[in-house]
């Protein structure tokens, strides 16, 4: 039985055709690492603000290490 698509899968799916509609004509390239960065960022950004900025329980409800949500954060530029 197929699983049913959810609101954030569907809504990544239209932004990615609609991506590929409007490339009038250019090549397109890097869309992994180009979608990963639309989402990644606003995931953390509101996970910390979940976790009212308690770094421990942002990376335990993201299932990551915490050095690997401060490097993100980092890189990004989250404070």
């Amino acid at each position: 039985m197929a699983s049913k698509e959810t609101e954030l899968s569907a809504c990544v799916r239209r932004a990615v055709n609609d991506y590929f509609k409007h490339l009038d004509g250019e090549e397109p390239g890097g869309i992994y690492d180009m979608v990963l960065g639309c989402v990644e960022k606003p995931l953390i950004e509101t996970v910390l603000h979940f976790a009212e900025g308690n770094q421990t329980r942002a990376s335990e409800l993201l299932g990551i290490n915490r050095n690997t949500l401060r490097k993100k954060m980092q890189a990004y530029k989250i404070k």
